[in-house]
């Protein structure tokens, strides 16, 4: 006899994609064994074990046949423990406990446990837009994963455990309809009204969430470099919806959701070690994922000690700075992740930091400060639109009245963005001759005119102003001066 097959609907994750994977099970007349194929990593083959005692525990029958299960595309590499509940189910469509045209109604995506409960797996959302995309309208999940699916305007068929998928699929079980997930809002960021002082820095991060232009800090230790830029995220413009969604699906394929929170409504703000690896930095690994500068896309990556960092994984942010993307080649195929961040350095101007503080003598030699400064090169200090240095604040500042809020600040910053939306300020006659004579003494690359026309327009843009003056022109020049930071001389 040829044995009894049964298909089952799942997705593979491949980058921030999702590609629809056929789950064939098949049993037959022989000596009880159970194989997995289809390229399967080790992950996939551990399937066995918790789909075995996943179907004993939700009390269904374990067949005594031999069975195969066929994981197709065959020369796609299958990894991941989201595949668990769609083998369980193929197998029990197979042995005639669910029926399987039902089962076919259905894409299913979770991780079965040894007890049978079903739980969530990354990159919920993408799954269930890829099922949406291939006619499917039900999605068996976790119940965790339930609210993420529902975002991709799919029905999600939210199970906690085996059991319940096949009395569901039975029609012995009706789980609760899931609706879209409320906004999260999250712990408030921290605010701008705890900065003392600083009033340079506080307009240069205000230009910098206005218009999305890079930022360098740099100053000797405890001038609150770091605690400005941590004040950043309160004052950038909300995300869109289809920009939250993006988001989302990067955050979810990463696993990185907070629980409790499908929806990702705000600009993300990353902010790894400086001892992370270059592909931590911007993506990568064997079956490559996003790195830090993807998962701070539509946000803030802080660079905190930027000198610390190892060179390699500076020099990669020269691509997503530049095209706002990273493109990964593998043998298996090139794949491209989003990565549209504003970059924030925080640094001191020197190895021992002493520099740039009138109270304490550096004692850097020559040949150590040169080498600090070859971490940096100049193509991508090119790519900083605002340099700034933060010196020690003055006691009168730091024990004077609160500074202001920062949602007084976000509401400029909101008007400033729309107004760049709808219609930025053109660069008028005087303006573009204040920057030809800067591009000449300054000796400024064409990259350096771009990002200095840039800021200028976001300046005006924030002035409300209708055209861009000299002064905006002269003021986003000031944040270019080579003088303002040493390490960029």
């Amino acid at each position: 006899m040829g044995g009894v097959l049964a298909r089952a609907t799942t997705h593979a994750l491949v980058g921030l994609e999702a590609r629809s994977i056929e789950v064939e099970a098949h049993l037959q007349r022989g000596v009880p064994a159970f194989a997995i194929v289809g390229l399967p990593d080790k992950g996939v083959q551990e399937a066995k074990e918790r789909v075995r005692s996943g179907i004993a525990s939700a009390e269904l029958e374990w067949p005594m046949r031999r069975i195969t299960v066929n994981l197709a595309p065959a020369d796609l590499r299958k990894e991941g423990s989201g595949f668990d509940l769609p083998i369980a189910l193929a197998i029990l469509a197979a042995s005639h406990q669910i029926p399987l045209d039902m089962l076919m109604e259905h894409a299913a995506l979770g991780e079965l446990a040894l007890d049978g409960r079903i739980r969530p797996v990354p990159g919920a959302i993408v799954a269930a837009e890829a099922a949406r995309r291939s006619g499917l309208a039900k999605l068996l999940c976790a119940a965790e994963s339930a609210p993420e699916a529902a975002l991709a305007g799919i029905e999600p068929i939210p199970v906690r455990h085996l059991a319940e998928a096949g009395a569901y699929l039975r029609g012995r079980h009706e789980p609760e309809p899931v609706g879209e997930p409320p906004a999260y809002a999250g712990p408030p960021p921290p605010d701008l009204r705890d900065v003392r002082g600083q009033e340079r820095a506080r307009r240069a991060l205000e230009i910098a969430a206005a218009g999305r232009h890079n930022l360098l800090l740099g100053g000797p230790p405890g001038t609150g470099k770091t605690m400005l830029a941590r004040r950043l995220p309160g004052i950038l413009p909300p995300l869109t919806r289809e920009e939250a969604l993006e988001v989302t699906r990067i955050h979810s394929v990463a696993g990185a959701l907070p629980a409790g929170q499908p929806l990702v409504p705000h600009p993300p703000f990353r902010a790894p070690h400086h001892t992370a690896s270059t592909p931590a930095v911007v993506g990568g690994g064997p079956g490559p994922r996003p790195g830090e500068a993807t998962l701070a896309h539509r946000g803030v990556l802080l660079l905190d000690e930027l000198g610390e960092f190892p060179r390699p994984s500076l020099e990669a942010l020269r691509q997503p700075l530049e095209d706002g993307m990273v493109a990964i080649a593998r043998i298996g195929g090139r794949h491209v992740f989003p990565a549209r961040f504003l970059l924030v350095g925080t640094m001191n101007l020197c190895p021992c930091g002493a520099r740039g503080d009138p109270g304490v003598e550096c004692s850097c030699s020559p040949a150590r400060l040169a080498a600090y400064r070859q971490k940096l090169s100049r193509a991508l200090l090119d790519r900083f639109d605002l340099v700034v240095t933060v010196p020690r604040a003055r006691s009168q500042e730091v024990t004077g009245a609160p500074a202001e809020p920062s949602s007084a600040v976000a509401e400029r910053v909101i008007d400033a963005d729309r107004r760049l939306r709808e219609r930025p300020p053109p660069i008028g006659e005087a303006a573009a001759s204040l920057l030809a004579r800067a591009v000449d003494s300054l000796g400024l690359s064409a990259r350096g005119h771009a990002r200095i026309s840039r800021v200028a327009v976001t300046i005006a843009a924030l002035a409300a102003a209708a055209d861009v003056a000299p002064e905006h022109m002269a003021e986003a020049l000031s944040y270019r001066s080579p003088s303002e930071l040493a390490v960029a001389a």
